[in-house]
């Protein structure tokens, strides 16, 4: 069995918040809500809640909003 070693990291709210222009607790609210794709860990009230960026602009992308500002900021950010 390999693992793949190529796969894109995950990033925390902060991150996530800084890519998509918005306040963290923003970003944890809107994951918790299911509005933008996030993969909650742990039980109860204290979840981590880790992100991709590259969901992240897609979800974004597939919502109608113009592309190419989130396509150049992932770029920037690598």
């Amino acid at each position: 069995m390999t693992i793949d070693t190529t796969c894109e990291p995950f990033v925390d709210a902060v991150a996530a918040g800084d890519f998509l222009r918005l306040r963290p607790r923003r970003v944890l609210e809107m994951a918790r809500r299911g509005d933008i794709p996030a993969y909650p860990i742990g039980q109860g009230r204290r979840r981590v809640w880790p992100f991709r960026l590259s969901e992240l602009a897609s979800a974004i992308c597939s919502r109608g909003v113009h592309c190419a500002h989130a396509a150049v900021r992932a770029k920037e950010k690598n």
